[in-house]
């Protein structure tokens, strides 16, 4: 069955939930908080935590995401944003020192999930495709990926969620600079 997308809104916000659940405790919360929030909390309070929050954020039309589906089953997401949706990357060292823009609308893609039986299919691939023709349609802008490119890191599916150098490198992003050991800043412009 061939793939479909939708963008995350109060109406795909269940399907979202679905496989948020399946992910854990974050709820892709991490990065649209400047400051982390939770310490001390329980798995579970912060899952409650970063759900309300995340509902919030989606009514409120400041959370960005791709959904993949597989006929009408949610299978993975890429979520995106502008950056002051996404501010958390700002408190990076390793951003710091680069630091961002200065001019233009800058955008992020920050995270991205694949339920553990879709795995290896392209659905990454495919929602990172969408998301950058979403931000095509919103104006464009710069456009910043964070890839794990540690070998002994990209080989655990967990930390993944930032997307392969490999996938980010087929769509025309070019390197900027190293994040700490493990990581890499990667920028494409996408026009109008």
């Amino acid at each position: 069955m061939a793939y479909t997308t939708r963008e995350l809104s109060p109406r795909t916000l269940p399907d979202f939930e679905t496989l948020a659940a399946k992910q854990g405790s974050c709820w892709c919360m991490h990065y649209q908080r400047s400051k982390p929030e939770g310490r001390g909390l329980s798995s579970d309070e912060r899952q409650r935590l970063n759900r309300r929050d995340k509902r919030t954020l989606v009514r409120k039309g400041r959370a960005h995401a791709i959904l993949v589906y597989e006929g009408k089953v949610p299978v993975g997401w890429c979520q995106y944003g502008p950056r002051e949706e996404l501010p958390r990357i700002d408190a990076g060292r390793g951003y710091r020192k680069v630091g961002p823009p200065t001019e233009g609308r800058v955008w992020r893609i920050t995270c991205f999930f694949v339920d553990r039986n879709h795995r290896g299919r392209g659905v990454a691939k495919l929602a990172l495709r969408a998301a950058l023709e979403s931000i095509r349609n919103q104006g464009g802008g710069l456009v910043e990926a964070f890839p794990v490119v540690s070998e002994r890191m990209a080989a655990v599916p967990e930390w993944r969620w930032f997307g392969t150098l490999g996938m980010f490198q087929k769509e025309g992003f070019a390197a900027v600079a190293p994040l700490g050991t493990s990581g890499l800043l990667m920028r494409k412009t996408i026009s109008p």
